[in-house]
């Protein structure tokens, strides 16, 4: 799910940025530190702006300049018993992979209908109940996520495709209109 954040981050300029475009480094130098990370709880997505710029504080025998930055950031949050689409990333005889943005799931085989079977001779390695569902690498999955577990810099997923509507999903270019 998303949301709207606001943050705290101390931004250090050196010396040589200190000027009359310093709000421009620290809005630079915060985009591109802050943007596209994980903090093991959420990902954020994107920084909205700016609010408040602390004044400068110098460090002690470095010569650099600390700033606190707050801002607010649109952040993903997964949460336990959200469906999700995600592409399968790899096929294994006990599960498979789903890519689901910046979250690496695993849907284990006692999470997957009984049947839809795990078929080894196949090129490439799939799950199949050897009639529409097919289940491969680059499938856009539909699953739901049962446990959450973050790390630093790192989030992990476990999911079932056990229910209904959820498992393989035709991508947009697959779809009938009639």
């Amino acid at each position: 799910m998303f949301f709207l954040h606001d943050m705290e981050r101390i931004i250090s300029l050196h010396p040589s940025f200190l000027g009359p475009n310093v709000t421009n480094y620290l809005t630079d130098k915060l985009l591109n530190d802050v943007e596209g990370t994980n903090t093991g709880h959420y990902y954020i997505v994107c920084v909205l702006d700016t609010y408040d710029i602390s004044d400068g504080r110098v460090v002690p025998g470095s010569g650099h300049a600390e700033y606190t930055m707050h801002f607010r950031a649109v952040v993903w949050k997964p949460f336990r018993g959200e469906a999700l689409d995600g592409i399968v990333d790899q096929v294994l005889d006990s599960g498979f992979f789903v890519k689901i943005g910046p979250l690496d799931t695993f849907v284990p085989t006692q999470m997957i209908p009984s049947d839809v079977k795990y078929d080894g001779n196949a090129t490439p390695p799939q799950f199949t109940d050897n009639q529409d569902q097919v289940i491969e690498k680059g499938t856009h999955v539909r699953v739901k996520l049962k446990g959450i577990r973050g790390e630093v810099n790192k989030m992990y997923a476990l999911a079932t495709i056990k229910e209904d509507f959820l498992g393989s999903v035709f991508a947009t270019s697959q779809c009938f209109i009639d």
